[in-house]
Order: structure tokens, then sequence, then C-alpha cells
């Protein structure tokens, strides 16, 4: 059985340590990864803003959490296309987070996060946390999917709600209610970003849709209310009531007061036990949804380039990543799935593109900031619902409600209801139980004790076993000897089904014969199982013999002492010897 090894010195070595190798980079590979990650910076710009803005962060906090966190996963990370930066599934959970402890609060979270996800890759989890099942994982993100979607509408629409409620159904009953406060011009900003998003996807893939929708129509907004700025003034009927309301377009600007033209200076956060506690809970929701997340987008990525990433050093990436954000005031980051896919797309050769895509949103700041304070926030609620719905995915959710067994499918509904109506840090926590016990009940189902008596005597008699002998045929058929296989991992299941055998039995035999050729593993509950079986064997006068072990079963039986109590004579390789003992 393959050991984990604590600082494994593979898990240390980043995916850019492979450019510095003769001849493995070239000027030509620079290109590639130069166009790509221009490419992928423009595609982030919009979306870094947006997730925070919905996250109750600030535009800037955005852009510097993908600048910094994005540089820091491309260059310690274990994939060459991984693009980090803030995502959709943090929105909810960093929400709650700011409203609970303030945005010192989220600070401290995210450093403590990052603390945990260093740890996790440094003792080799990064295996394990990527096979959380696949209905834990869709329960998540349509359930954040609806979230976002729900926490765009009062932007899309212009609504006047002043304080919305954090509650999913209050939320959208505030909605409701101010139906009558919807604001023409700003669903008119919306939707038209919403359209010129969805017609470049379908005619032009190629085209970063979503910054090229927030750009025409930021333009456009920005003109319509330079054309009508004249008659806002004015009070010439219809026409300066529309003039006032282009004017009241909500942007950037109005909000946040515009974007800073540079990265602010790095500021460790007072860290404390006191704060640390108070913060855990939702920090080890930060760090569990970020190594998920960052895990499944690196697999995506490794299908579509035939790649094959290291995820403990991707989540030691994701730490320092997280951990580099917080102290330049930025929020919580992950491997961005979208970004990735589009990386790739765009013909990226290594981890420098992602480089180059934190350098692209460094050059936006500090030379265009202005122009990005004019964005238009019903613009960023576009992208953002278009976001949520390629999240939610409805069409594979509705898939595994009607394929799938139910315990699939009550995981999937269970997780997306905790997501939805409670709360994503609870829903993280007990999505991950649920993969335990999916994965419990999936080893108690392939597991089996079943008696072999009537097939050895016909395999005895006219099978192809050597050295086959009448004592052996005749001891099966006296029931002198009962034949037990185990079959699947030693662990609880099986164990209780041992430990129901000898009440089944309809005649006491003299011996026992526990065959364990199919048994890959056994752990100190399957031991405990054994010593009550073989006690209760002797105290009925019945002789255990255990035979066909795998190297590791073997080995554990040994270290705990368990042959000895049993006797050498009793631990017995071959099934024929065995049974004539």
């Amino acid at each position: 059985m393959r050991k984990i090894n604590l600082f494994n010195k593979e898990d240390l070595i980043p995916r850019t340590a492979e450019l510095i190798k003769p001849g493995a980079y070239s000027f030509s590979s620079f290109g590639k990864d130069l166009i790509a990650g221009f490419i992928v910076g423009i595609v982030a710009l919009p979306l870094s803003m947006a997730f925070s803005i919905a996250a109750g962060g600030t535009p800037a906090q955005g852009i510097y959490t993908a600048i910094i966190a994005g540089f820091c996963v491309s260059m310690f990370g274990g994939s060459r296309f991984q693009i980090g930066g803030p995502t959709g599934a943090f929105v909810v959970i960093i929400s709650k987070v700011i409203a609970d402890y303030g945005m010192a609060g989220l600070i401290t979270a995210t450093v403590l996060a990052g603390i945990m996800l260093t740890a996790m890759g440094i003792f080799g989890l990064g295996r394990f946390i990527k096979y959380i099942p696949y209905p834990v994982t869709t329960g998540f993100t349509t359930g954040i999917g609806l979230l976002i979607f729900s926490q765009q509408i009062k932007d899309f629409f212009g609504m006047d709600i002043q304080k919305s409620s954090p509650d999913f159904i209050n939320k959208w009953a505030e909605h409701f209610q101010a139906i009558g406060t919807i604001d023409v011009f700003t669903l008119s900003a919306g939707l038209l970003t919403m359209v010129i998003i969805l017609f470049i996807r379908r005619t032009a893939p190629r085209i970063p849709s979503a910054a090229a929708g927030v750009l025409i129509v930021t333009v456009l907004c920005s003109a319509l209310k330079w054309l009508l700025r004249d008659y806002a003034a004015t009070d010439d009927g219809i026409i300066s009531m529309l003039a006032q309301q282009a004017q009241g377009i909500e942007t950037i600007a109005t909000r946040f007061g515009g974007i800073p033209s540079g990265i602010p200076v790095p500021d460790i956060p007072p860290l404390s036990f006191y704060v640390f506690r108070e913060v855990f809970p939702a920090a080890l929701s930060i760090a569990l949804l970020a190594a998920i997340e960052s895990l499944l987008s690196a697999v995506v990525s490794d299908g579509m380039s035939g790649d094959r990433h290291n995820s403990n050093t991707e989540l030691i990436s994701q730490g320092i990543g997280n951990i580099a954000s917080a102290i330049f005031g930025g929020i919580p980051a992950t491997g961005a799935i979208a970004r990735t896919a589009t990386n790739i797309k765009a013909g990226a050769v290594s981890p420098v593109a992602g480089i180059v895509h934190s350098v692209t949103l460094l050059l936006f700041i500090l030379l265009l900031s202005p122009a990005a304070s004019m964005i238009p926030l019903a613009s960023l609620s576009a992208v953002l619902i278009i976001v949520s719905w390629d999240m939610s995915n409805l069409p594979r959710f509705i898939r595994i409600i009607r394929t799938s067994p139910k315990s699939d499918t009550s995981v999937l509904i269970t997780t997306f209801l905790l997501t939805v109506l409670v709360d994503l840090s609870y829903a993280v926590v007990v999505g991950v139980l649920l993969a335990v016990f999916l994965f419990m009940r999936r080893m108690i189902e392939i597991a089996n004790v079943k008696m072999e008596n009537d097939e050895l005597i016909a395999h005895l008699a006219y099978g192809d076993i050597r050295d086959r002998t009448a004592e052996s045929i005749q001891a099966l058929s006296r029931k002198d000897t009962d034949i037990f296989e185990i079959s699947g991992p030693f662990f609880f299941g099986v164990a209780d089904m041992l430990q129901n055998t000898l009440r089944h039995l309809s005649k006491t035999p003299k011996k026992i014969v526990l065959r364990m050729r199919s048994v890959p593993a056994i752990d100190s509950t399957g031991i405990a199982a054994l010593e009550s079986f073989l006690m209760n064997c002797r105290h009925q006068k019945i002789r255990l013999v255990l035979t066909e072990c795998g190297a590791q079963p073997k080995a554990v039986l040994i270290k705990s002492g368990f042959i000895d109590t049993l006797g050498s004579e009793n631990f017995i390789d071959s099934l024929e010897e065995a049974i004539e003992s």
C-alpha cells in the first residue's frame, strides 16, 4: 500500500521549474504565452470586478486578487495552464463573512484558509480531495449559481433596495416588493450587455464576450450621458426626465468612487487566537471550496490539454496565493475553470501565460483605471447572471436526479438545499461528510462474506486444483469444515458481517477457513472483528484458519500481533493445505 510522504520533494517543485531546463522553452513559446495571457487578462478583468462586488467587496479588491493570487498560482502551481483569481464559488461565503466579521475578518479568514491549503498540499491530501463525489460538487455549484443570480437582480433591474437581506427567501421577497422601482435605463444596459455576450458567444467564440459586452455598453452609456447632460438640468418635460434617468445609471465610480491606479502596500493583518477561533469555520469552508474547485479546474485542464497536474503542488500554490492576496487587501481566490479553459484555447504553452495575465491586469489599473470607473454595474450584473447560469448547469442537475441511484440523488438535493437555504459553510462541511458516508456505503455494497462449501466440493472433485484428495472432499461433505470467502476491504461493514456468521450456522463445524484472497486492505476495525471472531470460535471449540492473505492484510495482521494469537499453524497460504490441515 502506497504511503503518503510528508514534505515530498516532488510536491514542492512548481511547473515553472521545467522552463529552466535546456531547450524546454523558446522565444516562440513565449510569444504564444504572451498572446494567451493578454487574452485571459481581458477576460478576467470584468469577472474579477463583478465577483468582488457581488461578494460585498470593491472592484479594486477583485483586480488585486486576480493580479496577486493569479501570479502566485501560476508561479508556484502544479498545473501548466491553471489561472487563479476570484470566482463565483466564493461570492456567497465571502459576503457572509464580511457581514459577520467585517473586511478585517475576511482577510484573517483568507490567511487562515491559505495556511490550511498549504498544509493540505504538504500532507499529500490533494490526491484525495479531487475525488469528491459528483453529486456533492454539482449540488454546490448549482446552489451557488442560484444564489449569485439572486444577488444580481437588484443591480440588473436598478431596484431601489437600501440593504438587501442575505437570506435567500427574504431577498426574493424584497425583490417582489421593489418591482415598482425598476429603472428602465439600468435594465436596458443590463439586457443589452447580456444580448451582446450571447451573440458573440454564438457567432465569434474566440472574442472575449464578457469583456466585449461590458466595453460596448460602457461606451454607449457614457455617450448617452454626455449627449443628454444639458437636458438633465432643465424642466423640459419628458426629455428632461429621460436625461435625468440616463444620468442615474449607477457605475463603479458612483458607488465606489472609482478604481485606484496602483497596488496597495502589503499589510499583514493583526492575527490573534480569538479572531482565528471566530473565523475558523469560514476559513475551513474557504479552504475546502478552494481545494475542490482548483483541483476540479486542474482536472478539466488536463482533459483539454493532455497534461497531468500535481495536485499537492497545486494546493500549496493556492495556499500561497490566498495568503498573498489577503496581505495585499484582496479576497479569496482559487483556480478559475472558465479562464483556465480560455488560456488553453488561446494557445498557452506554459505557466508564463498565467503570469502575463496578471501583468496585463496590473498594467490596466496603472494606465486605464479611470476608464474602468465608468462601467455600469448593470453590465457586471449581466455578466454574473450568465456566469450563474453556466455554473448551475441545470441539465446536468436534472440528469443526476433522473438517472442516478437514490443515494446520489439525496446527496445532491441535500447539498443543494443546504447551500441555498441554510449556509454555504454548513453545506461544504456536510457535503464532505456526505461524500465520506457515500464512499463508506459503496465499500459496504461491494463487500461480502460468502460460504463456499458446495462450490468448492465441485471444484475439488472436477476442477483443476492440483493434488486434490478424497479427504478434502469428505471433510467438506461432512460439514467438518466451513469455508467462507471475504470480499472487499475489511473495514467496519465486513466486520459486522463476520460477527453475524457464527449466529447463522445451522451446524457447528470443527473448523472454519476464511479465504482472504479478495481483501485488498484491512484496518483496526477489521482486526478487532477477527479477534472477536477468534474468541467466539474458541468458545465453541471451532478451529479458525486464515488463508490466501494479500500483502497489506498479512503485514497488518503480523504487526498487530493477531497471527501470534491465532497461531502460525493456522495462518496458511494454500487453500488446499488449509482444508486438509
